[in-house]
């Protein structure tokens, strides 16, 4: 798992980079939870997030905000963080030119800054958010949502509550042009814990395998 320091817009970001052989892969990123809450890239979510992607082919990202590990800079409450993706994206594709696939992926506040992400950028194809924070954080940016992605999510959350999730696929329902899944993993928390990680893994990767064979967006 090659480490990588890459340029940020406040300094240096941290990241493990992960190629695959093939020149013409798909791309992905993972975004990791709140840095204020120990949220880092090595999060047990964004790990096996990372590795889903690689198995399926992917050429995979995974950093460090500002301010957490080896990244430079300081915490700015998602607008610096957001930025920070937009970097990180970047340099991924700076190294990925042929790729046809770009994907984001985030768990919690990575979930927001990921949505925030695919507005900016029109060449994400595709989204999962784990477990977004619907009652902290304002999602009504995603207007209209650019692209179809996964929303998955625990019947237990007690961070990010469950209708709250709800109530918010229900406002990306409502839009045309973009198909929003969401699955709720029975009797998982915030973190899906064991045994719910391979529920959250599989059902990813699922999802994914199936778009990579639609031409749809």
């Amino acid at each position: 798992m090659p480490e990588v320091i890459f340029p940020g817009p406040e300094g240096r970001l941290e990241g493990r980079y992960h190629p695959q052989k093939d020149r013409d892969a798909p791309i992905a990123i993972v975004l990791h939870p709140h840095p204020q809450f120990g949220g880092t890239m090595n999060h047990k979510v964004c790990y096996n997030l990372h590795y889903a992607f690689y198995n399926m082919g992917f050429t995979v990202l995974r950093f460090n905000f500002r301010g957490v590990g080896r990244s430079q800079g300081e915490y700015d409450q998602g607008v610096g963080e957001l930025s920070d993706a937009a970097s990180a994206l970047d340099y991924l594709q700076s190294m990925n030119q042929n790729s046809k696939h770009c994907w984001v992926a985030g768990f919690s506040f990575g979930a927001w800054i990921g949505m925030q992400l695919l507005m900016r950028r029109p060449e994400i194809t595709g989204f999962i958010s784990v477990s977004p924070p619907a009652n902290m954080y304002d999602f009504s940016f995603l207007a209209p949502c650019p692209s179809s992605g996964l929303i998955i999510n625990g019947s237990a959350d007690r961070v990010a509550p469950p209708a709250d999730t709800a109530s918010l696929v229900g406002k990306l329902h409502e839009q045309k042009g973009i198909t929003i899944t969401h699955e709720v993993v029975e009797g998982a928390g915030h973190f899906f814990e064991d045994p719910h990680m391979d529920t959250l893994i599989s059902t990813t990767t699922d999802y994914v395998k199936r778009r990579l064979t639609e031409t749809t967006r």
